[in-house]
């Protein structure tokens, strides 16, 4: 699990600078920054590290008096995640052979780039915005993704892609630039997709030097120089672009060069869904993921309230999207959820099938899924279930947390319990700063979740609803006996559906009783038994042999 350090010029035990942190991290740590503008310019080479402001935006790092560039990375691997990052005439983050990801920062710089990412790296950035310098964002021989980032009233280009770069920019927006909004050259080739270009002080797209992007359903308006501008030798795609309010001619192709324009399907009416904002409503929204998603849980066996649920729960964020596409008012929205009852009974499959629902709708990033449990959280000493907390937390970013058993966190779970009510009251606090990036789903049985769920008076208030996850039936025992079997090529021969149904309807519930697993077990003693049988034969078995499971091997594995 990776390490996580915290930086805080005023909390003990804490690291007073990014600098100390840098200097005794190991590979895989995260770096957690408390508020404060750090006068600090931080550079680090070969490292596989992580970067994070404890709260988002509220963390400067301020390397203006420095001389060099705030972020330097050279090789390795570098997350930055809610960082403001300043500098003087260097760039704000500069990335030379690094694969780099820029989550929701800001950077703002003097007489350079914002971020500079050169010599073969990748660049994985969301959100990131940049508001100051001479530059927006320079991609020089480099690749990777650029999503719903911003570039702002930079005093020269926008977005600069040269020398063989092949980025992916979309669902973003670039505005208010001193020259060109986006600047294609040295045979770059960018996909330039879903893009808010406009109030530039000359061309929207510049495209020059044996360069051949694709732009596509991309918005360029109000430029003083024309929307889209093919120098000689160039080629490329202009795919459904809406392109008004620009000096004339709206696509400029020069003698020599010859990309291929295709018409917008709706050249006139609202805004097209482009910028940094096109990634929110229908645009991400997976509908056939859905619907196979939804068509999974359906075919669980039982647990027929749990699934009216979650349909009531992916209907409400379905509408709010659809909302918010449209221009309406969206209420913030809890994905947080408790699952009571017994062991068994699918609490963790719904889980998974929930958080790929998440990400088929667009809410959720990835849907990743992330099982963890008391050990996993709780610490050994004062301090160290924060940042263990913390780091599995972060870990679980734009997907699913799900915390098994979580009522043996609370006071009442024995030994070092105190640790475990560190980790509930961590989890309270991440989990409000961060609701719109992760799911957190609780489990365990009833009565000790209601326990669990008193223990800090803000936690039930994080959790959206509680899902009661009932026992199965001894008909609906019989039915994933069944269900496993034909998975794994056996059949059940005559009479050993009722042999089950009794066996199940007989043994006692109690809180032991593990459902499924249950069935699972009795399952794996049904095979052992015939193997015994089939041994005892005297003769190679038929292949119907091998594969029919009979109430004599029922009655051996049951004892």
């Amino acid at each position: 699990m990776a390490r996580t350090l915290t930086v805080s010029a005023q909390q003990p035990g804490a690291f007073p600078s990014i600098t100390d942190a840098l200097e005794v991290a190991q590979d895989g740590a995260v770096i957690s920054i408390e508020p404060g503008v750090y006068a600090e310019a931080l550079r680090m080479s070969g490292r596989r590290l992580t970067l994070a402001a404890r709260e988002p935006g509220t963390v400067t790092v301020d390397a203006t008096g420095h001389g060099a560039p705030g972020i330097s990375c050279t090789g390795g691997e570098v997350t930055l995640s809610g960082l403001v990052v300043s500098a003087g005439d260097y760039p704000a983050v500069h990335a030379a052979r690094c694969e780099l990801r820029i989550d929701g920062c800001e950077l703002r710089a003097g007489y350079a780039a914002g971020a500079n990412v050169t010599d073969g790296s990748r660049l994985q950035a969301t959100g990131l915005r940049v508001t100051k310098g001479q530059y927006g964002i320079v991609v020089d021989d480099s690749g990777g993704t650029l999503d719903q980032c911003e570039v702002r009233g930079v005093s020269d280009d926008g977005i600069i892609v040269r020398l063989g770069a092949d980025p992916t920019i979309r669902n973003s927006t670039v505005a208010d630039c001193g020259y060109r909004g986006v600047y294609v050259y040295q045979a770059a080739r960018p996909v330039i997709e879903r893009c808010d270009i406009s109030g530039t002080g000359d061309a929207g797209v510049s495209v020059a030097s044996q360069s051949a992007p694709t732009i596509a359903e991309s918005w360029i308006h109000d430029t003083r120089g024309v929307g889209i501008a093919f120098g000689r030798g160039c080629t490329g795609l202009v795919d459904g672009c809406r392109i008004e309010q620009t000096a004339a001619p709206a696509i400029r192709i020069d003698e020599g060069a010859a990309p291929v324009v295709r018409e917008p399907a709706e050249p006139a009416g609202a805004a097209p869904v482009a910028g940094a904002k096109a990634g929110d409503g229908a645009v991400r929204q997976d509908t056939e993921k859905m619907d196979a998603l939804l068509a999974e849980l359906d075919s669980m066996i039982g647990l027929p309230g749990v699934k009216a649920e979650v349909r009531s729960l992916i209907d409400e964020l379905q509408v709010n999207e659809w909302r918010r596409d449209a221009g309406l008012a969206v209420g913030s929205a809890s994905h947080h959820l408790i699952f009571t009852g017994a062991p068994g009974t699918g609490k963790t499959t719904v889980a998974r099938i929930y958080g790929q629902l998440l990400k088929a709708l667009g809410v959720l990033p990835n849907g990743q899924f992330r099982e963890v449990a008391r050990r996993d959280l709780v610490g050994q000493y004062i301090g160290h279930t924060a940042e263990k907390t913390t780091s599995v937390f972060e870990e679980a970013l734009g997907g699913v947390l799900f915390i098994d058993e979580a009522y043996t966190l609370s006071r009442a779970g024995g030994a070092n319990a105190d640790f475990g009510q560190e980790a509930i009251d961590t989890l309270v606090k991440l989990m409000e700063d961060h609701r719109d990036r992760v799911a957190v789903i609780v489990a365990g049985y009833t009565h000790e979740m209601s326990d669990f769920l008193d223990a800090n008076s803000g936690l039930a208030s994080r959790f959206a609803k509680t899902l009661e996850f009932e026992n199965y039936s001894p008909e609906q025992l019989v039915m994933i006996v069944s269900r496993i079997a034909g998975n794994d090529d056996y059949l059940l021969a005559d009479g050993l559906d009722d042999g089950l149904l009794e066996w199940f309807g007989q043994i006692d519930r109690d809180r032991n009783f593990g459902n499924a697993r249950e069935a699972r077990k009795l399952l794996e003693g049904m095979r052992k038994a015939q193997s015994g049988r089939l041994r005892a034969l005297g003769r190679r078995p038929t292949r119907d042999d091998l594969r029919t499971l009979t109430l004599e091997d029922l009655l051996a594995a049951t004892g």
